[in-house]
């Protein structure tokens, strides 16, 4: 069961920092130790963090679950956020492209 905990942890924080958003796993894994420090009553070290992201935890504290489960959340709410901007973006454009296509047949 502890192996599950591993491995669930290692899912959530690889979901909640995302390396297509940071750019690399070191940029990562310091932005989960940045965001997860605040949140525990425990000391928590990067290489703490590290060893999470690779799964080579040997337990996973209930306290630390809590923690990357509430950072998947405000994840996925600013990854929605952004997705509702660029659509907004892309909505605004079609909108212009479509005035400036019917703009376009009455002239012709």
């Amino acid at each position: 069961m502890l192996q599950c905990d591993t491995v669930e942890a290692q899912r959530m924080m690889r979901d909640a920092f995302p390396t297509r958003r940071t750019g690399s796993v070191k940029a990562s894994i310091y932005q989960a130790y940045r965001a997860l420090k605040p949140l525990l009553i425990k000391d928590f070290t990067p290489r703490r963090a590290r060893s999470i992201w690779e799964g080579a935890a040997r337990r996973i504290d209930g306290e630390e679950m809590d923690a990357l489960r509430q950072l998947k959340i405000m994840e996925a709410r600013r990854e929605r956020e952004e997705v509702s901007e660029r659509l907004a973006q892309l909505d605004a454009a079609l909108a212009l492209l479509d005035q400036a296509t019917a703009s376009g047949s009455l002239a012709a």
